[in-house]
């Protein structure tokens, strides 16, 4: 028979492994065919000129280039205008 009371269990130590998510190459950097851009989880920056995008919203390059940024504006559906972010290969 044990003689220690019994401890009770913690609930916060769990966590959940790390995604990586981000930009993984910057403006001027070279890109070539399938690279990965952006690891995004919505589409928070959209896909521009020769850049595909996943099904989990990845965006990657669809030809060998310069990775370039640029503003977009957005119209909503409720007719707000929004800046997104762009990214291309040229």
């Amino acid at each position: 028979m044990a003689h220690t009371k019994a401890g009770g269990t913690a609930k916060n130590l769990r966590d959940s492994n790390p995604k990586f998510l981000g930009i993984k190459l910057s403006a001027g950097q070279k890109a070539n065919v399938g690279a990965i851009i952006v690891r995004q989880r919505g589409t928070k920056i959209m896909a521009g000129k020769n850049v595909g995008i996943g099904k989990d919203h990845t965006l990657f390059a669809l030809k060998n280039g310069i990775v370039s940024f640029s503003d977009k504006r957005k119209k909503g559906f409720n007719n707000e205008t929004k800046q997104k972010k762009v990214v291309h290969v040229n």
